[in-house]
């Protein structure tokens, strides 16, 4: 992919920064994997889950669809209070569990993809690239997590409705 110039930077940078919800943020992830890998997939369904604080998202592999953690991003809207960094923290989960539905597996290339896609749409010093260098973890670095109470009952599944709004049915 060709150098990026300032102004391509702060396009990419304004979109995520002003993104105002999953649906806006996922058509980011899904424009950024097309634009840098020539890879795409259509109909992703994302659900919401109360999960261990350690794991922010997953893709069960063979499915179409990806799990993010509700607290963990309830967690970070608090603690943050910004949502260019929450949009930020969402971000890096969605890209890197839509590179795992596109058939990247190995966690370490994942992670490694997720950082160079960042760095090639926003630049190094954008907060997305950032955390995607550091881990999004590390918005996390000094919180006490073990404080958030997590119902290690709740197996309850929430679906985001209008989530990728790309994906018509064939007949309308």
């Amino acid at each position: 992919m060709p150098e990026k110039n300032i102004d391509s930077f702060l396009t990419c940078s304004s979109k995520l920064d002003e993104a105002q919800g999953f649906g806006d943020i996922w058509k980011i992830v899904k424009d950024i994997a097309k634009n840098t890998l020539a890879e795409q997939r259509a109909g992703i369904m994302l659900f919401l889950a109360d999960l261990p604080l350690g794991l922010g998202a997953y893709h069960p592999l063979g499915t179409n669809n990806v799990v993010l953690n509700r607290t963990l991003i309830q967690v970070v809207e608090a603690s943050t209070k910004s949502k260019r960094l929450t949009n930020a923290f969402v971000y890096n989960l969605l890209l890197h569990e839509y590179l795992h539905a596109l058939g990247h597996i190995s966690e370490r290339e994942v992670r490694s993809l997720v950082y160079d896609i960042s760095k090639k749409c926003f630049g190094k010093e954008h907060v997305a690239s950032q955390l995607a260098r550091t881990g999004p973890w590390s918005l996390l670095r000094n919180l006490p997590l073990d404080r958030v109470p997590i119902d290690p009952q709740s197996h309850e599944l929430e679906i985001v409705r209008d989530f990728d709004k790309t994906d018509r049915p064939y007949i309308s």
